[in-house]
This record gives structure tokens, sequence and C-alpha cells, in this order.
């Protein structure tokens, strides 16, 4: 590594002598680290160049180092001081930082074919190789539903004995390869509620299956999951991606502890027929288009060269069409024309982002994605006051969950630093939360943003 990024010898006492060799440095945290090690002083320098690469995110609060610190934020995994969009996830779990995605395998029109003609209609495969999955609590209950109808089958690890957690009417496989795997793959796909996130959901539903996932009510914080990790996103199902962007009729999400409503979704999905189905973004075209994208906007219109500061080269306007940028959630009518100053459009009535709510939750409610790029463009009093917020006082003031005002004393809250303007977060006052649109298929992208 030292050598690969010109490090001259001295533990990373000496300050690098020539330019570092790479446009883009895509790594992990652990990468990150090292590079941190072996760069020294000039790390500061370059690290506008790092991409990390981060499956379930890290939020603002936990990104800015003395923030962290001093609100408890502070975890093994944040506090590096990087744009939040550095940060590129499997899923778009929250705008603050960059969706990154994978590609998922598409099938050819032979493959469809031989699919669609080998249909059953009363097959289930259970999700998840680990024996302590199906240690859920209440599983006999939504198992003995399942079992009426269906022929159940898992692919539970075991080496010489049946894993006892495993009951006995399930057909379990062990560990199969991937394409004996797929060949269970002919109805259904049912979660347990746990691994949260995980890519085999989308190869179900591509190779035709439909998806049954339990509802968490209320949503779910893994404490033992996400323990340590930079976020303090909370789930609202196991694959909130795929209950938010497909859904019906390939994903159906219910809650497992009603009966009547387990049952009627176990015949409704039988009666159901469904095409293999993946979205756009988990394409290979679709990925290359979204990786394009971003290196050319976030990269190309601010290069990162050793006389720029490092934070400031990524992201300092938006590259998003004027004319796309919507204005906030709540609006109940936008003009979508080309703004004379700021790309702000300030609806004619306004109402902000419910108490509880994150601006995410709240914009996507609504059709849209919270786009953080815009908080700049909100964060000034001037802009209050065309949303016709009243603001007998206004402070500055660190704070992840600003700009934002408490209603009923009229208080307005401007964020100072700039680092810490987050989609993320819940707030007892009302936050403000821009927006934009997006395409179906490619949430990183707006409608007329290629």
């Amino acid at each position: 590594l030292p050598s690969h990024l010109g490090v001259p010898p001295g533990r990373g006492n000496c300050p690098l002598t020539n330019p570092l060799p790479f446009d883009l440095i895509y790594t992990d945290y652990h990468g990150l680290q090292q590079m941190k090690q072996h760069m020294g002083l000039s790390f500061k320098k370059y690290r506008c160049r790092v991409r990390v690469i981060d499956t379930f995110g890290t939020e603002p609060a936990y990104n800015h180092e003395e923030y962290a610190t001093l609100r408890g934020y502070r975890t093994n995994w944040g506090y590096w001081n990087l744009q939040p969009t550095q940060f590129m996830t499997m899923f778009p779990h929250t705008p603050d930082n960059s969706f990154m995605g994978f590609v998922s395998e598409e099938l050819n029109k032979t493959e469809r074919q031989f699919i669609k003609s080998n249909k059953v209609s009363s097959m289930a495969v259970v999700y998840g190789k680990e024996a302590s999955i199906w240690k859920v609590g209440g599983k006999e209950k939504f198992l003995a539903i399942l079992n009426k109808y269906m022929e159940i089958h898992g692919t539970v690890y075991y080496e010489t004995q049946r894993p006892p957690e495993v009951p006995a009417f399930v057909k379990n496989h062990g560990l199969l390869p991937q394409h004996e795997f797929q060949q269970l793959l002919r109805k259904l796909f049912i979660g347990f509620g746990f691994p949260y996130e995980g890519p085999a959901p989308l190869e179900a539903i591509a190779n035709g299956c439909v998806f049954l996932q339990a509802r968490f009510n209320p949503p779910s914080l893994n404490h033992e999951f996400f323990r340590g990790k930079p976020t303090s996103r909370e789930v609202s199902s196991q694959h909130p991606y795929a209950e938010d962007f497909i859904g019906k009729p390939h994903v159906w999400t219910v809650d497992y502890n009603n009966s009547e409503e387990f049952e009627a979704a176990i015949k409704t999905i039988m009666r159901t027929q469904v095409d293999p189905y993946l979205p756009y973004e988990y394409t290979c075209e679709g990925m290359l288009e979204r990786i394009h994208a971003y290196i050319q906007h976030q990269v190309g219109e601010h290069p990162c060269s050793p006389g720029q500061p490092s934070l400031s080269s990524l992201g300092d306007r938006p590259w998003f069409p004027w004319g796309t940028i919507p204005a906030l959630p709540w609006a109940q009518s936008c003009s979508s024309g080309q703004p004379t100053t700021d790309p702000v459009q300030v609806p004619s009535k306004g109402r902000q982002v419910p108490a509880l709510h994150t601006c995410t939750q709240t914009c996507r409610r609504h059709g849209l994605v919270c786009e953080p790029t815009f908080f700049r463009f909100l964060n000034k009093k001037e802009v209050f006051l065309q949303l016709s917020i009243t603001c007998d006082s206004t402070e500055y003031e660190m704070n992840h969950l600003y700009p934002a005002v408490a209603e009923n004393v009229h208080e307005c809250y401007l964020q100072k630093e700039p680092l810490l303007f987050s989609c993320a977060g819940y707030n007892t006052k009302y936050p403000l939360a821009p927006a934009r649109d997006y395409r179906k298929g490619q949430v990183a992208l707006c409608r007329d943003c290629l």
C-alpha cells in the first residue's frame, strides 16, 4: 500500500512529495485506517478522493468527529469528517450517503421462460442459512399456517445432525450451490426477520419468487446487530428497500403476529402469478449508469487537487438541473421553473416534517427523496420568511437536526456546521427537509439528471 500511494519512509511523518497517482480510491473502513496510518499528514489533503464502501451507511452525526464526541455518537467506525456522500452503501438507506449498490444476476429470455414453465403454487423457501434464525419467537404459529398451504424448504447448514431448531415438517437441504438453490425458488421466499438487508431477496425476486417478510411495529433498532455501527436508523421490516421500492405483487410485508393477515397474504400469494423482476438500479447497466454519474459529477465538477481544501472539493453545488429541483416534501403546489437565485422553490403553503419522523421518511411518503445538497439553500432566515414561518428568535447551532423550527414559540434554528446537514434523525421540533424527484428504478438520480 505505501508504494502504491507513493508514501516516503517515515511512518507517515513525511508528506507525499509527488501527486497521488489515483483520481479516486474505493476502500472500506479498514483500508481508510491504513491509508491514514501510512499517509500521515498527507491524508487530510487527499481524503476527498476516497470513497468508502459502507454496507449500512454512516450518518452525519457519527461522521463529524467533534460533534460525535460531544453528543455521544462516537463509534469505532465513524468520526472521519468526510463529506457524507463519500460513504457508499449497498441499499439507499439514507440520501446523506451515496447509494452504490451491487449487480444482481439478470435472467435471459430462455431462463425466464424456463422459470415460467416450472412454476408451482405451493412451495416456500426460508431465507437464512444459520440455525439461529429459526429461534425467532412465535415462529410455530405462522409456520403452522404456512405448512397448511405450502411445502416448506430450508437451507440451514449442519455437519452431522439435523439442527433441532428446524421443525420436522421442513425439508432441510443444508447448504446448496447457487444453481441448486435457485431451483428451489419456485414460488415463495419467506424471511423470519433476520438477516437485515441482504442481497438474497433481490435474487429470489429476480428468479420469479414472491418475497414475504415481517413488518416491525414499532420499527426495530436491533441493538446487537447495529451496535457500534455509525447509524441510528430503525428498520420497518427485514428488507426496507424491498418494501419501499419494489412492493406488491413481488414483495409482501405483513404482521406475522396477526394470524389472519398472515394467512390472507399466503392465500393471495398462491393465486398470484409474478414474472421475474429486477430493479434497473441492480442490473449491470443500472449500476454503471449510477457510478458514472457519481464519477462525473461528484468529482468532475470539483476536482480534488493538492491546492484545494479536501472537504470543499466534493459537492460545492448541486449537479441536478435547476428545473428538476422541487422544494419541500410537504408542498401542496410547487412550481418547476428555473429559480432566479438559489434553487429553492417556495410553495404557496408549507408545513414542516412531522415530529418524530425523519426527513427521509417524510419525503418518501410524498414520492420524493430528501436531498441533503439543498439544505444550505434552506438554511437561511430569509427562506424561513418566504415559507411564512415566523422567527421571533433565531439560533445558530451545530446540530444534525437543524435547520428546524419550533412553531409554538416562533423559534427558528439554523445549522452552523455544513457537515451536519442530515436527512436522518428524529426531532421534537419540526425540521425542514428539501426534496427532489427520482427516476423509477434509479433512485440515486433525478428524472432529468442525465
